[in-house]
């Protein structure tokens, strides 16, 4: 299968490191036109170099905004009135015990992991469905589904994504225009990796030890028995805004080694 999405722009929200800037690349291999976003111009610009040199000839271009907020969302449109491919990756998570959560916490989780896909799928799909195509992919997590009990908020707001995207693909029925969700399990991301040096160091154990023995010991479930990288989430998430993927509607699509036992 050779995807190609020469001549349609997709923005990656929070696509400066990570599985964002993972999922930025994997599109400009496509030939896709790819908006890199981040709330610093300067690592704007790191990601759209570090694209360049991975992808020879890469159609990429950046705009700095905080999609957490209002004002930050009206300032990416505005800069990008239309968009045939959003993904809504932009997001936060923080390991921390129920009792210690204060509401403004809460908050600011929903703000930045719900409600930046809210706002920028309200502002851009219209313009897929009057075109009679798009695709918008909510980045989420296997936490959505099992809530894990270190981080409540981090769940809620990955079930609320599932939720949200469930409810956007009923508004493209009949149309070449689809809505579905990613979920990675634990991933080796820049911030996983520091968050997994750090309990290295308090454990004793080498980075290696303590990634292996987290996913043992908090995601017993996994079938692959480690991180996933960001580049094999990445390429769920490049097919699932292909051409190809036109009867992926709706759905939910897993890529957490096996993670959740359930068969749907």
């Amino acid at each position: 299968m050779k995807i190609d999405l020469t001549g349609k722009t997709a923005l990656v929200t929070g696509s400066t490191a990570g599985i964002g800037l993972a999922i930025a690349k994997g599109l400009a291999g496509t030939g896709a036109d790819v908006v890199v976003n981040g709330r610093s111009q300067a690592k704007v610009d790191a990601a759209i170099a570090t694209i360049a040199k991975a992808v020879p000839g890469a159609k990429v271009k950046g705009v700095a905004a905080d999609v957490s907020t209002a004002e930050g969302c009206k300032a990416l449109v505005a800069a990008l009135p239309d968009v045939d491919i959003l993904i809504n990756n932009a997001g936060i998570f923080e390991p921390k015990g129920f009792f210690d959560i204060p509401d403004e916490d809460w908050t600011r989780f929903f703000d930045v992991n719900v409600m930046s896909g809210v706002r920028l799928s309200r502002a851009y799909m219209q313009g897929m469905l009057k075109r009679n195509w798009g695709r918008i992919v909510f980045i989420s997590s296997e936490s959505g589904l099992n809530i894990p009990s270190e981080m409540i908020h981090y769940g809620m707001s990955k079930t609320a994504q599932l939720s949200i995207s469930r409810g956007l693909a009923e508004l493209t029925k009949g149309t070449a225009v689809t809505v579905n969700s990613v979920l990675p399990g634990p991933t080796m991301s820049e911030g996983v990796e520091t968050f997994v040096k750090d309990l290295a160091k308090q454990k004793g154990e080498s980075v290696e030890e303590a990634a292996t023995n987290f996913v043992k010991q908090n995601r017993p479930t996994s079938l692959i028995q480690r991180f996933a990288s960001v580049d094999e989430i990445a390429n769920m998430v490049v097919f699932v805004s292909s051409k190809e993927a036109s009867v992926t509607n709706g759905a939910a699509l897993r890529a957490e080694g096996g993670i959740v036992q359930t068969i749907a």
